[in-house]
């Protein structure tokens, strides 16, 4: 069974907007008033037995149970009765609402923080579409209950033997997307080790750096516009909030950060795609960037957007035959790839030049080197680990490697995949 999941741009009209914005406000209502009975019911079962608080207390009955996910869906034809408005919305749209809160509580359940909070006006911003007749999708249009036909621009087609499961409405500052899941009933097995290894060094120096020498730039989206987003939310702040102006303005400032995530995006997937041209087997560190991204350098490491890139490229692999690993990161930039020698230096020294064998390149270029060497141990098996590297030139801005070496095997220890 395979699951995609396209993403399609669509154009409803005026009342069809304002009908999806007040669905999304009933669903609030709705999320919100679901959340209210859970933390009604939690800050009930924490006073003292023996006293009261002094602000306040919640009394409720202790034979009362649990407001859980069932309890709750089964009260939404007694509240359409009490509340018409909700009647509006289709019913398993409004019950997609509350599933997604009990989401939430159990992903809190399971790690021990962040509680659920209450959405504020324009915070929910999604629709769940879950079942379907038919397909709703034709070459035009997509249609929705309650709705009709939406203008859709179906840049690339439902590919063949795929049905459309579930369909998710989206809100980006002033744009409206579909997300459509699609579904197939067949097998695909995971791709295996073959053919030429790239190991991919990412930095801030340079965003990208692969073991045949290819160096990219980093492109710096968000550092671009970093003036024009900063004059539109001083504008912003001197606006009274939820005027007519003020949605304006607002509009204005969501969508400049629409436009660099998509911008960041589009570069990830190109480079990603590149990538995969340049060799069969991709293999990156094994880092957790958040950690990184909480450093003096936090808004250049999130302005790159790595964590992001690997997903893709991961994906991209995948869905491209090719196979991808992530390998240890410790010490990539201070060995050498040709003898193994140990060659400390600071971030400074951007040069790589080892003093047991002499060999000389670009430090994120050895890093990449000793990345795909650490692939190639972390795949193979003894008497096939000798490869012979190759040189990749056709990237987008790349220079041409200045050294073809063998990959040379040691035994290390790789860091175990999380479960």
């Amino acid at each position: 069974m395979i699951t995609l999941t396209h993403r399609y741009r669509i154009y409803p009209d005026a009342t069809q907007e304002q009908t999806l914005i007040e669905w999304m406000e009933i669903c609030r209502g709705a999320y919100n008033f679901a959340l209210r009975e859970i933390k009604d019911w939690c800050d009930s079962r924490k006073c003292f037995i023996d006293r009261c608080s002094i602000e306040k207390e919640y009394i409720l009955s202790c034979e009362l149970k649990f407001p859980n996910e069932v309890y709750q869906l089964n009260n939404l034809p007694k509240a359409k009765i009490e509340f018409p408005k909700l009647g509006e919305v289709p019913s398993q749209v409004l019950q997609q609402a509350v599933k997604q809160l009990h989401r939430s509580w159990e992903y809190f359940q399971d790690r021990g923080f962040g509680f659920p909070r209450f959405k504020k006006h324009g915070q929910f911003k999604s629709l769940l579409f879950p079942q379907f007749k038919e397909s709703p999708v034709t070459n035009l249009h997509i249609k929705l209950p309650k709705i009709g036909a939406i203008p859709i621009n179906l840049h690339r087609p439902i590919p063949t033997g795929f049905v459309v499961k579930q369909v998710r409405i989206l809100r980006k500052a002033d744009k409206w997307y579909a997300s459509i899941a699609l579904q197939s009933d067949v097998t695909v097995p995971d791709p295996v080790p073959h053919g030429h290894p790239v190991g991919v060094d990412i930095g801030l120096e340079k965003f990208l750096a692969t073991s045949d020498g290819v160096l990219i730039k980093p492109p710096k989206f968000f550092k671009q516009l970093q003036g024009k987003l900063k004059l539109l939310q001083r504008r912003l702040a001197r606006l009274q909030k939820r005027s007519k102006n003020y949605e304006k303005q607002r509009l204005l400032v969501q969508g400049l950060h629409h436009k660099i995530d998509n911008t960041r995006k589009d570069f990830h997937f190109k480079q990603a795609h590149a990538l995969c041209d340049s060799g069969d087997m991709i293999f990156m560190e094994d880092l957790d960037y958040r950690t990184s991204a909480r450093g003096m350098f936090g808004k250049h490491m999130l302005d790159a957007g790595f964590g992001q890139f690997r997903t893709i490229v991961k994906y991209v692999c995948w869905k491209r035959g090719k196979f991808f690993a992530e390998v240890d990161a410790k010490g990539t930039s201070q060995e050498c790839p040709e003898c193994g020698g140990l060659v400390k230096k600071d971030s400074s020294v951007r040069v790589h030049s080892c003093s047991h064998c002499g060999y000389q390149t670009d430090r994120d270029v050895a890093a990449g080197q000793n990345i795909r060497n650490r692939g190639i141990v972390l795949i193979s098996t003894v008497g096939q680990t000798g490869m012979e590297t190759a040189c990749a030139v056709d990237l987008p801005g790349t220079d041409e490697s200045q050294s073809r070496q063998v990959a040379k095997s040691r035994n290390r220890v790789t860091r175990k995949s999380k479960v």
